[in-house]
C-alpha cells in the first residue's frame, strides 16, 4: 500500500519545528533551503492539505500540520528503533531474551546479572517466567522460555540440551509452631502425616507430564500456584510439606517455621541451567556464563 508521507518529510518537520525555521532544519540536516521548502511542499500536494501557514511573517505549522508532526514523532522513533534493532541482530544480539525460573529459587537470585546486563547499555528486551516442577524444562521445550535457571533432572525431556549443574538443593519438612504435628513423636510416620492437607504448588507444565514429590498416597492437598504461597500456608498452619532449605533459613530462624523429622526423607534435588544447544545469541551466552559463576545464585540453590 502506497503512502504519501514519507520518513525523509517528517524529519524535515521535526528539523523545521525544533530549529525554528526552514534555514536552521536545513542547516541541521545538510541541505540547501529550497532542498527543505521542496519536501515540504511535495507533502502537501501528496496529503493535499496545507502543512504550514505561510500568511504570516514566518510559516507556522497549522493545526493539521501540528498533528502530523505529532504523530509523526512516533514513527521516527519507531524507525530509529528498527534500524538500531535490525544492526543489533546483524551483530548477533537478540531483541529479546526469556529466562524461565524454577520456583525453587527467588526471583531476586536474578537481579544481581539483570543489573549488570542492563548497565552493558544493550536494549535486549528480558522476560522472565517462573515455572513449577516440569513447567521449566516444558517452557524450554516449547520455546516459551531461552535459558532456564534450576532445570531439575528428573523431568528432562528428550532433545538437544546443554546443561550446566549449579548445585544441590537440601529440603526439611516444615510446619507451622503451634500444628499437631509438632507434638507428635519423630521421625513422623506416614500415618501421623497423612491426616493434614499437604501443601502442593501446581505443576505449570503445559505439554509435559505434570510431577510432585512428597505427597502420601492417602494424604488431601491444598494447591496453590507457586512456593512461595506454599511457604505461606504452610505457615499458616493451613497445610504441612517438604520445602527448599534455602528459601525458609528466615521463618525457621525466627520461629515461624519449624523443622520435623520424617521417616520417609526427600532427597536433594540437583538444579541446573539449561538451554537448548544450537542457541548462540550474545545475550543468552553472557547470562549463560554469568549465572554459571553466581556466587549469590549458588548460595540460593545450596544454603
Amino acid at each position: 500500500m502506497h503512502t504519501n508521507i514519507t520518513i525523509d518529510a517528517l524529519k524535515v518537520l521535526d528539523a523545521i519545528d525544533r530549529k525554528g525555521s526552514f534555514a536552521g532544519a536545513a542547516n541541521e540536516l545538510y541541505r540547501v533551503p529550497s532542498a527543505i521548502s521542496y519536501t515540504v511542499q511535495k507533502l502537501e500536494e501528496d496529503l493535499g492539505v496545507e502543512v504550514f501557514d505561510r500568511s504570516g511573517h514566518r510559516a507556522a505549522l497549522t493545526p493539521a500540520g501540528r498533528y502530523l508532526l505529532e504523530e509523526g514523532r512516533s514513527l521516527l522513533e519507531a524507525a530509529e528503533a528498527l534500524a538500531h534493532t535490525t544492526r543489533q541482530v546483524a551483530q548477533g544480539w537478540e531483541t529479546r531474551l526469556k529466562i524461565a525460573f524454577n520456583c525453587l529459587l527467588p526471583l531476586e537470585a536474578l537481579f544481581g546479572a539483570i543489573r549488570e546486563f542492563h548497565a552493558l547499555g544493550v536494549p535486549v528486551e528480558i522476560q522472565v517466567l517462573e515455572e513449577v516442577f516440569a513447567g521449566t524444562w516444558d517452557a524450554l521445550q516449547s520455546r516459551r522460555a531461552d535459558l532456564v535457571v534450576g532445570a531439575d533432572n528428573v523431568s528432562k525431556p528428550a532433545g538437544q540440551f546443554t546443561t550446566h549443574r549449579l548445585g544441590r538443593m537440601p529440603f526439611v519438612y516444615a510446619v507451622a509452631p503451634d500444628h499437631p504435628l509438632t507434638r507428635a513423636r519423630q521421625p513422623l510416620r506416614e500415618a501421623d502425616i497423612e491426616q493434614f492437607h499437604a501443601a502442593v504448588a501446581a505443576d505449570s507444565t503445559r505439554q509435559l507430564p505434570a510431577g510432585s514429590a512428597g505427597i502420601f498416597r492417602r494424604q488431601r492437598s491444598l494447591t496453590v500456584s507457586n512456593l512461595d504461597q506454599k511457604i505461606a500456608i504452610q505457615e499458616a498452619g493451613l497445610a504441612v510439606g517438604w520445602l527448599p532449605l534455602p528459601r525458609i533459613q528466615p521463618q525457621l530462624r525466627e520461629g515461624r517455621l519449624v523443622a520435623l523429622e520424617v521417616e520417609d526423607t526427600r532427597q536433594d534435588v540437583d538444579l541446573f541451567l539449561a538451554r537448548h544447544s544450537e542457541d548462540k545469541g550474545k545475550a543468552l551466552t553472557w547470562f549463560w556464563e554469568r549465572l554459571a559463576n553466581d556466587e549469590a545464585l549458588l548460595a540460593w540453590v545450596t544454603g
